[in-house]
């Protein structure tokens, strides 16, 4: 990651102006879950009859993976923050990569292409460069229900092996509870014949939304968010209508957000229970937490220093490291914050200090000294998660900073920057108006002139 200053091309871009020393105050209504409503879509390749997906964020990534689907046939339909999704002429292609590209959930395509019509084509997947993410998994477990992989020049080539029609159930232990994994397999063993066991699968709530989704389908899938899964494949699939959950994520980002403020607010709808490992370092830190049925209130006090480890579910989430990194700069007394899951996913850390804070870092490991305050700077943000750290770390700082790489933050939050002065925070997207010079901005208040996802 480097310093906008240094690199004045990047001022051509959107950026976030956040005035800072802010505080929160009221409530927030939590989006649906990006990474659940994902795989829910390439889920619904399963099935020749309607898909109504309720509760659907508007991110960019949910418009790549609409995008997706509608280059395979299939026809989408949205309103508001619902998805009516019709896949009854797809026809079986290769992805272009001009789609799937900088989209790992596209990945997700080759289980139900694969168990659906006996074949799929589909590129190496991409996404944000936290680190390496291998589809090894995957690609050993679809073998072992009974697929023949190519890889060559980027495109992974599965086909049913012999003159078999379906895939065969089988018994597939995973050497990590890889969240991707667990799902590529669950689709693909919905439809194979026989039973399937995967053990050491990943617990996570999105893996258990996808697996609710496929039994209200007619799949026969037990056991979901247990570490060992199984699955009775059945002949076809039918249509049904869900709604995606909260996005455990979000939520954990606006009430990091509120203990790095000392401020009160409410979040709804949540589940509280998948949120149990940052709440429950919330109340070590010295907040008061309280949950009323879907609804979570934070009232922060003295803000201490607390350890994280990132880990899988139910463990602290490795995708709220980096806001709560930005949260621990500030906290009395010293931290450590270990990141297991990715070995690139520190890159705030470097940001974080040009503000003021104190952090050192050894490989996957940072040692945090907290200070008074932080101060308000121009930055870039190289990921997803890190766009979130470094705008909390903005609200916290004095004096106003610009946060840059929006392209990242718009796939996965929905309309952040408007929650965010819904409750108090004083942020503005400002667009540039003209690429001939780099101090001409326009600015935005109107969620409307925010990137949305839109399908035809």
């Amino acid at each position: 990651m480097i310093c906008v200053s240094k690199k004045k091309s990047y001022l051509k871009s959107q950026n976030l102006k956040i005035f800072g020393q802010g505080k929160l105050n009221g409530f927030v209504e939590i989006s649906g879950a990006k990474n659940s409503a994902l795989v829910l879509l390439a889920a619904s390749l399963l099935t020749n009859e309607k898909i109504v997906l309720q509760n659907v964020p508007r991110l960019t990534d949910i418009e790549k993976m609409g995008n997706i689907l509608k280059n395979l046939g299939v026809n989408l339909k949205e309103k508001n923050n619902t998805l009516e999704i019709d896949s009854k002429n797809i026809s079986i292609k290769e992805l272009p990569n001009e789609l799937v590209n900088g989209l790992r959930a596209s990945f997700f395509c080759i289980g139900p292409l694969l168990s659906k019509f006996g074949e799929a084509k589909v590129p190496m997947p991409g996404g944000c460069n936290i680190g390496s993410r291998p589809i090894d998994e995957h690609i050993d477990g679809l073998r072992a229900l009974g697929a023949e992989i190519l890889i060559e020049e980027g495109i992974v080539k599965a086909k049913i092996k012999g003159k078999k029609s379906r895939l065969i159930g089988t018994h597939i232990k995973l050497k990590c509870p890889s969240v991707g994994a667990t799902e590529t397999l669950i689709m693909a063993a919905s439809l194979a014949e026989g039973r399937t066991t995967i053990e050491n699968a990943a617990r996570e709530p999105e893996v258990q939304d996808l697996c609710q989704m496929l039994n209200t389908m007619g799949a026969k899938i037990y056991d979901s968010g247990k570490e060992k899964i199984i699955i009775d494949g059945v002949n076809k699939l039918g249509g049904c209508i869900h709604k995606v959950i909260p996005d455990r994520i979000e939520a954990g980002t606006f009430l990091i957000a509120a203990a790095a403020t000392s401020s009160s607010i409410t979040i709804s709808p949540v589940i509280p229970n998948h949120l149990e490992a940052v709440t429950n370092k919330l109340r070590k830190s010295g907040s008061k937490i309280t949950i009323k049925g879907n609804s979570i209130t934070i009232n922060p006090r003295e803000l201490k220093a607390v350890n994280i480890n990132t880990a899988p579910f139910p463990g602290f989430p490795t995708d709220l490291q980096a806001p709560f990194t930005a949260l621990m700069t500030i906290a009395n007394g010293e931290s450590k914050i270990t990141e297991t899951i990715f070995e690139n996913r520190m890159n705030h850390v470097h940001l974080l200090n040009k503000m003021g804070a104190n952090i050192k870092l050894d490989k996957n490991v940072a040692f945090i000294k907290g200070v008074k305050t932080i101060k308000g700077m121009d930055l870039l943000a190289s990921d997803l998660r890190s766009s979130a750290a470094l705008i909390i770390a903005g609200i916290i700082a004095k004096g106003n900073s610009r946060i840059y790489g929006l392209e990242h933050l718009d796939r996965g939050y929905e309309n952040f920057e408007s929650k965010l002065k819904i409750l108090g925070i004083k942020i503005t997207r400002q667009f540039n108006k003209s690429t001939s010079t780099n101090k001409e901005f326009k600015t935005s208040s109107d969620p409307a002139d925010i990137p949305r996802f839109k399908v035809a």
